[in-house]
């Protein structure tokens, strides 16, 4: 979920970075192009970091942030582990 603080205009933007980028690391990716793939992955990290992807957290709602925590080491565990396949 990008930051909903961002305007239209730069989320659009952003986003249209962000499948370029993605772009860039398939064509880097079939060409086995090393140097290339670096960049594109760096764009495609700079571009979440600005949409708010990644990086420090945008919102304050005073929750803590379980992003990147395995399931079972959360709140969430018992849910989890409910889940079926």
């Amino acid at each position: 979920m990008s930051d909903p603080s961002l305007t239209q205009d730069t989320r659009i933007r952003l986003v249209s970075e962000l499948m370029a980028a993605r772009r860039g690391v398939k064509d880097a990716l079939r060409n086995r192009d090393a140097v290339a793939l670096r960049h594109a992955r760096s764009a495609v990290d700079r571009t979440k970091r600005a949409l708010g992807e990644r990086g420090p957290v945008w919102w304050d709602d005073g929750a803590p942030d379980y992003n990147r925590r395995m399931a079972i080491n959360t709140p969430y565990a018992q849910w989890f582990k409910d889940l079926t396949v």
